[in-house]
């Protein structure tokens, strides 16, 4: 634990990513000391990191962005429908130095514990530096997929080649020219980097467990026409934004897909193929996501896509999704992935038929055969939304942990705070939209919320602020009851935290929507934060 003579903030802020950035703008708007500390050496989270080849958002630019500042919003100039990576950085970047952001950040700094000082109200905060702090607030701006899942993969050590991984990208970049590749792993940032891989590898071999649904981006630059309009009209864009489901500008069925005309409902399906948006075939008809009967039609379009496009029907069949419901999994957006496998280089390797056994000094061992290699890319993604909160020695009232307190599954009130970690805020913490929804507008509604939460603190003499026992578990049952009244629950998906052995099976994400869940939050401080706790001043009671 600190000694008094340490450093004393009023709020630290874990992570310096879009989350980071503007929580920092906004907490020194309100005139109070504030220090970010963040693990990489620049700024960015997410788009610090993932670095690898193809990485790009899966969102819109001109939606994926701040919208606190209409200037802002004037001056950056996106150069494609989908950002790639260096792109997005480039933005944080500017947006770091637009608003002198830098000088309040400590960079190459993992926070490793967070310790509640129930007697003085505050937190110790300690770094991997050694550096100690006291904060009366933490925020943790840590992001949803920034903890890597360890991969459970015997012999990794061993490669004898080089091994790299997508989430820890080098900056540098990795030599491929020329070289054997192989790829472990086919969700998001696997099915991305796929088809550049191919393009400078001699060989790529994909090993693959479960295929995901993707579907194409249809990038192109972005249509200067489209970014004046856009620029014009971004308050009512922005407004509309904020009024849709996911958060993402898409046209919204009012049928079911069962009392339409099979030709309809597939002409409805390839607009959707050709428009590029995720979140279109999902809520192309009312009940996609609810119905197991509708669902099976968008499913089957897609693998019929899929069978159009790859020529060899048994490479065809493999990379073809089943056992869960479509849209359950998140929806992957690629550039070119099934016809990569066409090239005679490319060589797909299915794990349910031939398991992986372990890596080797050479390669790959499956249960039928070695596959030798110069270079190993681990696609294994991520311990989804709690990993990155876990992955800190937060301690709460009375030294409990995090870790303790989320062993049956996380619970939260609102996705913003937790009962029993008094003045300890998280930004798209489970229980929120976050990772179903457009992320910047889930990440600006959190930062406002708790900006605003500070100011009504501070001016109404409350020293902290956590959530009631009771609405917590109120809130937790109806994130709950929203899930299972889909058919989110059906796939063993990162959202239910099933790609971690060990980790409590539990739908973490709130399915109720942006403008819903918008609503609650807002009605919530209108009726002075009803479901927490206000304490003045007996904090430790």
């Amino acid at each position: 634990m600190p000694t008094d003579d340490r450093p004393e903030y009023d709020v630290v802020i874990v992570g310096a990513g879009l989350a980071g950035l503007y929580m920092l703008h906004r907490v020194r708007g309100l005139g109070l000391s504030v220090r970010v500390y963040e693990a990489g050496d620049g700024v960015g989270g997410t788009w610090y990191w993932n670095r690898y080849p193809g990485a790009r958002c899966d969102v819109p630019s001109l939606e994926y962005s701040y919208s606190f500042d209409p200037q802002l919003e004037q001056e950056w100039e996106w150069s494609e429908r989908y950002a790639t990576q260096p792109e997005i950085l480039r933005y944080i970047e500017h947006v770091a130095d637009r608003y002198d952001l830098r000088r309040d950040i400590t960079l190459g700094t993992r926070v490793e514990s967070v310790i509640r000082d129930d007697e003085a109200n505050r937190w110790a905060v300690t770094t991997d530096a050694g550096e100690e702090v006291w904060a009366t607030f933490v925020i943790t701006a840590a992001g949803c997929l920034s903890a890597p899942k360890p991969p459970e993969i015997g012999g990794l050590d061993s490669f004898a080649g080089t091994l790299v991984s997508t989430s820890a990208w080098p900056a540098d970049g990795v030599d491929l020219a020329g070289k054997r590749v192989g790829v472990i792993g086919t969700g998001s940032s696997g099915i991305q980097s796929i088809p550049l891989i191919a393009e400078q590898a001699a060989s790529l071999t994909v090993f693959q467990r479960t295929p995901n649904y993707s579907l194409p981006a249809h990038n192109a630059p972005l249509d200067p026409a489209v970014q004046r309009d856009w620029k014009a009209r971004y308050r009512e864009h922005r407004a509309a934004v904020l009024q849709a489901r996911t958060g993402i500008l898409v046209e919204r069925g009012t049928r079911s897909a069962l009392e339409v005309d099979p030709d309809e409902r597939s002409a409805r399906y390839a607009q959707c193929w050709d428009s590029g948006l995720f979140a279109c075939i999902p809520a192309s008809y009312t009940d996609i996501i609810t119905d197991l009967d509708a669902n099976e039609t968008a499913a089957e379009f897609v693998r019929g896509r899929i069978r159009e496009i790859v020529r060899d029907p048994d490479v065809a069949e493999a990379l073809t999704p089943r056992g869960y419901p479509f849209g359950t999994k998140r929806i992957c957006l690629d550039t070119g992935y099934y016809d990569t496998f066409n090239q005679e280089h490319v060589t797909l390797v299915d794990l349910r038929r031939t398991p992986l056994v372990a890596v080797t000094p050479e390669g790959v061992q499956t249960t039928e055969e070695e596959f030798g290699l110069d270079v190993l890319v681990l696609a294994t993604g991520f311990d989804a939304v709690t990993g990155p909160l876990l992955r800190m020695d937060i301690r709460g009232r009375d030294g409990v942990h995090l870790r303790d307190a989320w062993a049956g599954g996380p619970h939260s009130y609102l996705g913003l705070q937790v009962a029993g970690f008094p003045n300890l805020f998280t930004i798209t913490g489970p229980g929120s939209p976050s990772v179903v929804s457009n992320v910047v507008v889930s990440i600006e509604q959190h930062v406002d919320w708790i900006a605003e939460c500070l100011r009504y603190l501070r001016e109404h003499g409350v020293a902290a602020i956590e959530p009631d026992a009771d609405a917590e578990a109120a809130w937790a049952q109806h994130v709950h009851d929203v899930a299972a009244a889909t058919l989110y629950p059906q796939a063993p998906s990162w959202f239910v935290g099933a790609n971690v052995p060990g980790k409590p099976r539990v739908f973490m994400p709130y399915l109720g929507g942006v403008p819903a869940y918008r609503q609650k939050c807002a009605e919530v401080v209108e009726a002075g934060y009803e479901g927490f706790v206000l304490h003045r001043p007996a904090v430790h009671a």
